[in-house]
């Protein structure tokens, strides 16, 4: 991949704001591959100079198919204020999707429980009260049609694993490029999924702090003509 340091939005004493490129591990996993924190924490180590090992709080994930902004703490006060907001629903992020056909109605709120394989990596919808689920919720609206597809814009409630992908599939919408759970795609492994939009309150300043991303000038997103839509 690209210098790590062209992937940096914003860096203070505190946060260190970045754009994750699409099929890159956000953090060490049991495929031992290039994964972003790690990057990260070599970044520091060289620019810094520091010795030994170098503190960087993972605070949210995004699987690894998604590209986007994420935020990363360099402190551990730092990190759990971050935290705090996440569970108070101050920290709020938004994504862009493109859906086989779209939602009806044209916005709205999904709901249900998913529960994870961990043998297959697969989640699953399920009814409430089955061993091991967890409640998941997001809000859409449909911004954009092209032809069979549409442009969505999600709003994440609670941040499951794979959330929208599954719950967009159980609505009959899978998602762009999602080979695990029903969407076509001419381009294996693009999946059209991007965490666009962060918000949170500074850790410290408590300034309210938002980053804004869209994704690559690609198939499918090249289509709808994002730039257009004044989302920022």
């Amino acid at each position: 991949m690209a210098e790590i340091t062209e992937n940096i939005l914003f860096e203070d004493n505190h946060l260190l704001v970045v754009l994750k490129d699409q099929n890159l591990a956000c953090c060490p996993d049991d495929s031992k591959d290039e994964n972003l924190l790690d990057l990260l924490k070599a970044y520091l180590k060289t620019a810094y100079q520091k010795a030994g090992n170098v503190y960087l709080g993972l605070v949210h994930r995004l699987d690894r198919p998604t590209g986007g902004v994420m935020v990363f703490a360099k402190t551990s006060k730092a990190a759990a204020r971050l935290s705090e907001q996440m569970k108070t629903g101050d920290f709020e992020k938004k994504y862009l999707t493109v859906l086989h056909g779209s939602l009806d109605p044209a916005e709205g709120t999904l709901e249900g429980w998913l529960k994870k394989n961990a043998v297959n990596n697969m989640v699953y919808l399920c009814p409430q009260g089955t061993d091991g689920a967890k409640y998941a919720r997001l809000d859409y609206r449909t911004l954009a049609l092209y032809g069979k597809y549409s442009l969505a814009e999600i709003k994440l409630h609670t941040g499951r694993s794979h959330q929208i992908r599954v719950q967009t599939a159980g609505a009959g919408h899978p998602v762009f490029g999602d080979m695990r759970y029903g969407g076509e795609t001419a381009q294996k492994g693009k999946l059209a999924l991007w965490a666009y939009s962060l918000s949170f309150t500074h850790p410290v300043t408590k300034e309210r702090m938002r980053f804004v991303a869209f994704p690559p000038e690609a198939t499918p997103w090249k289509e709808f003509e994002i730039d257009r839509l004044k989302l920022v």
